[in-house]
């Protein structure tokens, strides 16, 4: 019984700890075309993880014109992230014969490729321990 208060002032010390590092990244998706489905969201941390590992994912009701959605407590550090619309809420992003995307979708930092999806590092920004804010438009 003696030692609950040092445990419990332990217990207490790793979890503000823990709280510390989390940072929240808020995302407004403009562009958005109708209020049908979700617009979901994929982060990824390296280049070598990009578009096959998330390291956190969140969603929202797609709101025509803009959405935001909050992918919460996440470590400060480098990301990427990859949005679409799920307008149909079948939970895929829908693409054609060829591969092309059929549904509207973005990439941090507006950022496009050649051929395919941009590079990690076209799309990479630095997430603060206060968190950020950031805006993309959604591609037709």
């Amino acid at each position: 019984m003696r030692h609950l208060p040092a445990t419990a002032f332990c217990a207490a010390a790793l979890l503000t700890a823990s709280l510390a590092g989390a940072a929240d990244l808020t995302i407004r998706i403009d562009d958005v075309r109708s209020d049908d489905g979700t617009v979901m969201v994929a982060l990824y941390d390296s280049a070598d993880g990009f578009l096959k590992k998330t390291v956190g994912s969140a969603g929202g009701k797609a709101a025509k014109g803009s959405t935001t959605v909050v992918v919460r407590d996440l470590p400060a550090g480098a990301y990427a992230f990859a949005i679409y619309h799920d307008a149909n809420s079948n939970g895929k992003m829908d693409a054609n014969m060829m591969g092309m995307p059929t549904e509207d979708y973005a990439f941090s930092n507006n950022a496009l490729g050649r051929m395919g999806p941009p590079k990690f590092d076209d799309a990479m920004f630095t997430l603060p321990a206060a968190g950020l804010n950031a805006t993309v438009s959604l591609k037709h």
